[in-house]
């Protein structure tokens, strides 16, 4: 399938801009070939550069904000030319993604309300700029994919996914904003924790999986906030047991959790990130640290002896 953002004849740069994606769904890491052909009108135009940039809705730093089209990568694929009066250039592209790019599409269904473009930027003769936009759709990496089947298949429910800007402190991370996506906790696990968030911190070489229990109440001062932080490599996913893995994962995040409410002052306010800089935790077994969930003995742990 092939997609085209047209951008009209302006009448300031007498210039049309027709961008087409090649096949608009791709994944992290690889990258997004398409074509940009310019139109002149009467005169010839000049080309001061071409970019092309990956944009997407995004909530700022300060919630009380609206959303904004933020966008976090771009490219230049080519320089000063002119096109002359009433012909035709086109520009052969082939934009690399970055790791972190975010997933826009789960299972062939696209994630709620996300939505993913790339944008032309067209700079002609001191300042006038054009731009011509066109979908892409971001389907998971197979150890991104892996993790949400299996939330899928414990139970867990996508309540809410969206952008938010700004850095996680103490993460390798290189994008100005970050996935996030809201789950109901899955009836395996509920009591001890009512809402799961996930985000992802990808690279070349694996995944960094955050896992934040009743984030919203946290941020509203009705609880203690706690984050677990697991990774998992690229290389050998497809031998991976990965319901036990996640499993550990949120055994190990509920157990830290409910460690954490013993000290917690419910009612103190947030004045810094709950995003904790230090290394990714290491999962307790599958089936050990939740009273009558998988066969343990309560919420810490322990033999029973």
């Amino acid at each position: 399938m092939r997609l085209t953002g047209v951008s009209p004849e302006s009448g300031w740069t007498g210039l049309a801009v027709h961008t087409t994606v090649t096949s608009p769904s791709t994944r992290p890491g690889l990258r997004l070939p398409g074509r940009v052909t310019l139109t002149a009108g009467p005169e010839d135009v000049p080309v001061r550069h071409i970019r092309l940039g990956l944009v997407a809705q995004a909530e700022p730093d300060d919630p009380g904000q609206p959303h904004r089209l933020v966008q976090f990568h771009q490219v230049s694929i080519a320089g000063s030319f002119v096109v002359p009066a009433g012909r035709r250039r086109a520009v052969d592209f082939a934009v690399p993604l970055p790791w972190e790019t975010p997933v826009t599409i789960f299972g062939g269904v696209p994630l709620m309300s996300l939505r993913t473009g790339l944008r032309t930027e067209v700079t002609v003769g001191v300042d006038a700029t054009q731009a011509a936009m066109v979908p892409v759709f971001v389907h998971p990496l197979p150890t991104q994919q892996h993790v949400l089947a299996a939330l899928d298949t414990l139970g867990f429910v996508m309540r809410q996914a969206g952008l938010q800007q700004g850095r996680l402190p103490g993460v390798a991370q290189t994008l100005p904003l970050h996935q996030r996506l809201g789950y109901w906790v899955a009836p395996l696990y509920a009591g001890p924790i009512t809402e799961l968030e996930l985000i992802f911190v990808t690279n070349s070489a694996g995944l960094e999986v955050i896992l934040w229990p009743d984030r919203r109440l946290a941020l509203a001062g009705a609880t203690h906030q706690s984050i677990s932080r697991f990774r998992v490599w690229h290389t050998g996913a497809e031998q991976q047991d990965w319901i036990a893995l996640v499993d550990g994962w949120l055994r190990a995040t509920i157990n830290r959790h409910a460690e954490m409410a013993a000290h917690a002052d419910w009612s103190a306010q947030l004045t810094e990130s709950a995003h904790v800089s230090r290394p990714p935790d290491e999962p307790v077994p599958p089936g050990y640290g939740l009273g009558g969930t998988g066969g343990g003995t309560g919420i810490g742990g322990g033999d029973g002896t």
